[in-house]
Order: C-alpha cells, then structure tokens, then sequence
C-alpha cells in the first residue's frame, strides 16, 4: 500500500509543478491588477469570469470526465475513435455556443450587469472559450498517456504567454480590462497550436454513435453537477455585486484568490488522482488504500491552512520592488483567507470521496449533491452578505463545499462502500481548528509584539495536539522511526 501511495505522491509532485508554477504566474496578475486597475473595473473582471466559469460547464458538457473514464476502460471503440467523438462533438457546438454570444455580446451585458462599453469583452469571452473547449479532450489524453512533460509545458506556457500580455498590454498600451480579455484569447490560441501533435496524432474522421450515445449518458450528468458546483465557486461575485458593489466585488475578489495555496494542492491532487484511482479499482486492497490516500491528503492540507491562515498578513505586506503584495486598499479583505483555505479543504475531501461515483458509473447523483450545496451557497449569501458583506460569501462557501463533502460521502458509501478513519480525520479537524482559533483569539487581545512567537509556537502546537491524539498508529510511528534512524546512519 505504502508503495502505491508513494506512486500517487509522486504522481501529484509532477502534476503539481506544472499546477504551482502556472498558478504562481498566474498569481503574479493578483497584486498586478490591485495596483493597475480600479476596484470597481477589478469587480467587472471578476463578474465576467464568474460567467466564463459557468459557460465553460455547458461547453464541455461532461465529455472531459466521459472521455476519461471510456479512455482508460476501452469498452467501445478504439484508441483513435475515442478520441475522436468527443472532440468532434465539443468542435461543432462550441463553435455554435460562441457564435450566439459574440453576435449578441451588447444584448447580453445589461443582463449579466456588466456595463455595455465592456461588452467587447463578452465577445472575446466567447473566443476564448471556444479555444480552451477544444483544448481540453487533447490535455485529457496527455494525462492518461502519462505525458507529464508535455502536459507540464503547454500548461506553463499558457500561463506564461497570458501573464506576458496582460504586462505588455496593461503597461505599454493601457488597454485596461480589455486588454486582460486579448491576453486570454492569446494565450488560449498559442496553447491549441502546441497542441495540434496531439490532436493530428489522435482524430481520425470518423464519429462512433454507440460510444457517443455511452459518452452522453455518463457526461451529461455533469452538465447539472457542473453548473451547481460551479455556482458555489463563483455565484457569490454576482450576488455580492448585487447586495454591494464593484469595489467590494474587487476587494473580495482579490482576496478569494489568495486561496491559491489550498487551490493548488486539490488541483494537483485531482490530476493524479482521477488516473490513479481507475487503475488500481480492481486491487484486491483498493478501498483500504482509498482511505487511507483520505487521511494523508486531509493532514497535509490541514497544515497548508493553517500555515497560510496564520501567516498571510505577512505575506501580503511584503515589498517588492517598492510595492505590497496586495495594495493596502485590499487588506480591509484579509480575514475572508481562512475561511475560503477551510472551504477548499473540504472541497479536496470531495474530490477523494468522488471515486465510488465514479467506479460505479452513478454519476447520475451529482447533481442532487452539487445541488444541494449551491442551493446552501445561495441561501446563506442572501442571509448572510446584507449583515456581513463579503464574510458573509466566503461562509457561504465554506458551508456550501462542507454540505457537498458530507453528502459525497453518504451517497458514495451506499454504491461503493470505504472504512473511511473518520475517527483520525475528527482529530485532524480538533487540532486545526483548536489552533485556528487561538490565532483569532490573539489577533483580537494580545498585542502584536507577540506575534511572531504566537505564530511559530502555534504551528508546534498542531503537531503536539495531533501527538497527543495519538493521530499516529504503530505502523506509522515505526515506519517514521526508521526513517530517522536510517538518516542518523548516513549522517
């Protein structure tokens, strides 16, 4: 088991490079808008993306998780048919989708609130998720093929060349937030060239009816799924757009990002997992192995929160090149950072728990558990954001990834069923959350000469607290008590 574990580790670190520096790049642009852009043209940015997240949903339409699952099974068809149908069918309806957005970019402004002088950006929305569309079956084969490398370097390249625009047109020509929507169109059209090797190598003009009629049944539940969950992730932009303004869009928007740390690792985790957890179905010890992948994933991402929630205002005041981070006129936003760290814990737990669903085929029921936190997300931002303005959205999406995990797990567990160590996750959260609220309780009494020493002695704590638990078991501790002593023997 330790092994396989190792394998996915291992796996996780390739795609995550890719996934960091990429995401790091792309982070570059936070503190670069903060200081170029207003916080209200920063809020139409982010409404417009809420939308573009949405879209590429319907434009995808499951044939990525569809593709994933025939492609690794090869119940019908072969290799280059596979490949083929997906692709042909995202070819002919996203060119469709994207002709009725960029023909009716000014009508469709006004209604998503956007001010009709931006509606070119619409239109460039409407190119951009053409491209990416059609990258996405090609990045899919990649990743079965285990071609990390070409995977890794389309991926930073794209990330690369958009950051690179968004510097040259922002800087050198002062375009402003169109110029944000040509840098993505550009990026998206140099990432589909670098792919077309693997698009020539893989399509063949030939459309397989009974593998597409298999291909919607399982992708098509997606759709739904997709767009609720996608709703707790960006549905809280336009009802705080609503409820507020564009400058606490802009503010909350800044600082929802910096929920990268925690976006990083579920994003890094799900490329490797997906392939990984296909592969070893039919392992004799496959359920035991999946719990325990729950456990280890759960206690690292415990210390990324807690490392980040405890040090960010440190992070966000430190210069470079004469300037912050995030500019002082987002800081007002800085306490939102644990909360969004907390909601994407759980939205990893989630990605874990999705296996069963997936093995079994019975992605019919992501929708209703989808559902049921989007409906919980919208609810608790009306409830919450008139008293509590953008606190009110992080919590509302902190609930609304908690409520989906849970459902996951009850759903999951009927077709598919995992000993899943609830009790060693409970102890995991006891320790976390202990140490979480200490840190608030110092913020708001001790002052801050003490907060280095605070900082520093609270991370200790979350490993004495666990140690205490006995989080660790024999096994562990013996495999732990060989590590150090075969690195005493060496030193």
């Amino acid at each position: 088991m330790l092994d396989k574990i190792k394998s996915l580790g291992a796996d996780t670190a390739v795609y995550g490079v890719s996934t960091v520096i990429g995401r790091f790049l792309n982070f570059l642009l936070v503190p670069f808008y903060t200081n170029v852009l207003s916080t209200s043209d920063y809020g139409v940015v982010a409404t417009v993306y809420s939308y573009i997240a949405f879209m590429n949903i319907i434009y995808m339409y499951g044939m990525q998780s569809a593709y994933l699952k025939y492609a690794s099974t090869r119940e019908i068809g072969d290799d280059k048919e596979i490949f083929s149908t997906p692709f042909t069918s995202v070819l002919i309806t996203s060119l469709f989708f994207s002709s009725l957005i960029f023909f009716n970019a000014e009508s469709l402004a006004p209604i998503i609130e956007v001010p009709v002088n931006f509606a070119p950006t619409l239109m460039l929305s409407a190119l951009m998720l053409m491209l990416d569309s059609l990258a996405v079956i090609p990045f899919a084969s990649l990743q079965l093929q285990r071609k990390v490398k070409t995977f890794a370097a389309i991926k930073i390249t794209n990330i690369a060349v958009n950051v690179a625009a968004n510097v040259i047109l922002l800087l050198r020509f002062h375009m402003g937030v169109i110029g944000i929507f040509i840098s993505g169109v550009i990026a998206s059209s140099v990432t589909l060239v670098l792919l077309l090797p693997t698009i020539a190598k893989k399509f063949r003009f030939h459309f397989h009816r009974g593998l597409y009629k298999a291909l919607l049944r399982f992708g098509l539940p997606y759709i739904p799924a997709g767009l609720a969950a996608m709703m707790v992730q960006v549905i809280d932009r336009p009802i705080l757009l609503a409820l507020t303004n564009e400058s606490t869009v802009g503010i909350y928007q800044a600082n929802y990002r910096l929920g990268i740390f925690m976006m990083l690792i579920v994003s890094m985790f799900d490329y490797a997992w997906r392939p990984f957890f296909l592969t070893h179905a039919t392992d004799p010890n496959a359920k035991q192995l999946y719990s325990r992948i729950l456990t280890y994933f759960t206690l690292f991402s415990a210390f990324v929160v807690l490392l980040v929630s405890i040090y960010i205002d440190d992070l966000v005041k430190f210069r470079v090149l004469h300037r912050f981070i995030i500019n002082p006129a987002y800081w007002s936003g800085l306490g939102i950072v644990p909360i969004v760290l907390l909601g994407y814990l759980f939205n990893g737990i989630y990605v874990n728990l999705i296996a069963g669903i997936y093995i079994e085929k019975k992605t019919s029921h992501l929708p209703y558990i989808t559902g049921i936190g989007a409906a919980i997300n919208v609810g608790v931002n009306l409830f919450l954001i008139p008293k509590y303005g953008m606190f009110g959205a992080a919590w509302a999406t902190f609930f609304a990834y908690a409520a989906m995990a849970v459902a996951i797990y009850f759903v999951s567990h009927h077709y598919y069923p995992v000993k899943y160590e609830i009790g060693r996750l409970l102890k995991i959260g006891i320790a976390l959350g202990g140490v979480i609220a200490a840190d608030v309780f110092r913020r708001n009494l001790l002052p801050d000469v003490h907060a280095q020493i605070f900082k520093a002695s609270a991370v200790v704590a979350f490993i004495v607290i666990l140690l205490a638990l006995r989080f660790l078991n024999a096994d562990e501790l013996k495999a732990i008590g060989s590590g150090w002593s075969m690195k005493f023997k060496q030193g």
